[in-house]
């Protein structure tokens, strides 16, 4: 089949990012002829958090040498629309899967699809990477755009793939969508960052004893100021012998954070990166890591949780649906109620004692690899094939 995929560029890198180039591979690695429409310049520079790494390249995974790719459209410029539209043209579609995750590329995707109803009308596949962005969510004249631009958008598709059944109804519900037409495609593991030794990640990084991992973009709903709560409720014996790690792009929306780790009274065990981390270094943490905590306050899917599968790491996660969903079958994986500090910490001495009897203990788990997550679209777009 002819599979066009439209995502998230490299030049506003992010896990996003990594999910597209991974799913166009996997399709192109089943034989499918796939290209890719980049969303360049998704917003203008000054309003993203992380614009001083925009465009600097740090990253190790690529398109397959056979994915033809526009790169890309901007927000403002109507000139790369028709040149997208034209790229898309070209290659006689029978499906497009468009990536939804914020309301800011909304008017250049629904522009791609108007488009290519009146141009050969290839099925449309909408994959829900979110119902609605928590930042946006905030801000009531965004949230009213979000929720209007995005019930616009969304209906003029065919399919919709959502990471949960949680998120499935979550979208149903919001923008009216039948739930025979929503379909849950789970996200892959990221077997691409593994492989760095744990004594050389260590070094790396100047760390030792039992290191407790929170990794990825900072944000609010992340509940991290929870985490170091939990962390200052230790006991001293643990604590001293513990290192905190928190790092990831932090996007400056929550208050409580800062004055958190400040005041924290084991702020000497608290190392604090609030900085985009390059992909060749995202393996290097995960490898020197001795748990990895997810203390999320709400959350539709967490690719985070999957780099950590794929290094075998136990994970203490908060215990909403989507992660009990990704991670039920993880042996590795154990879940508190979501904002219980309380036992969040009584979890973290567990994981801390299982690490003095057991060390570095890996765990296995067969996640749904790229491959299944290829076949899943196959069946999905050769049944609204059928359908026709």
């Amino acid at each position: 089949m002819k599979i066009c995929i439209v995502g998230s560029s490299k030049r506003f890198f992010s896990g996003l990012t990594t999910h597209t180039i991974f799913l166009a591979n996997a399709l192109a690695a089943r034989g499918h002829e796939v290209s890719m429409v980049n969303l360049r310049n998704l917003v203008p520079l000054f309003l993203y958090p992380g614009r001083t790494r925009v465009g600097k390249g740090e990253y190790m995974v690529d398109y397959a040498p056979d994915v033809q790719v526009y790169d890309g459209m901007d927000w403002n410029s109507p000139r790369t629309w028709l040149g997208a539209v034209r790229f898309i043209k070209e290659q006689r579609l029978d499906a497009m899967i468009m990536l939804w995750w914020t309301s800011a590329v909304a008017h250049m995707q629904f522009f791609l699809a108007l488009s290519s109803r009146l141009n050969g009308r290839p099925h449309l596949i909408m994959e829900m990477h979110e119902v609605v962005d928590p930042l946006e969510e905030k801000i009531l004249p965004i949230r009213l755009y979000s929720r209007l631009a995005g019930r616009v958008l969304i209906r003029q598709f065919d399919a919709y793939t959502t990471p949960s059944a949680d998120v499935n109804k979550k979208v149903c519900s919001t923008y009216g969508i039948p739930a025979e037409k929503v379909h849950v495609v789970p996200i892959g593991v990221y077997e691409q960052y593994t492989g760095v030794h744990r004594d050389e990640a260590r070094k790396k990084l100047g760390v030792e004893g039992f290191v407790i991992l929170h990794f990825g973009m900072i944000r609010q709903y992340k509940g991290i100021p929870l985490l170091i709560k939990a962390f200052d409720l230790l006991p001293a014996e643990i604590a001293e012998k513990s290192l905190l790690v928190i790092a990831g792009e932090d996007w400056g929306d929550d208050p409580k954070l800062k004055p958190a780790i400040d005041s924290s009274k084991y702020r000497h065990r608290i190392i604090f990166r609030p900085y985009f981390v390059p992909d060749a270094e995202v393996p290097v943490y995960f490898a020197a890591a001795d748990v990895v905590v997810l203390p999320y306050l709400r959350t539709c899917g967490s690719g985070v949780a999957h780099i950590a599968i794929a290094n075998g790491k136990p994970i203490i996660s908060a215990d909403l649906p989507p992660m009990r969903e990704c991670l039920r079958e993880y042996e590795g994986a154990s879940f508190f109620p979501a904002g219980d500090t309380e036992v969040l910490k009584e979890m973290l001495q567990k994981a801390f004692y299982r690490w003095q009897k057991e060390g570095h203990r890996q765990y296995t788990f067969n996640n749904p690899n790229w491959d299944d997550i290829a076949k899943r679209y196959e069946e999905i777009i050769s049944s609204l094939r059928t359908k026709q």
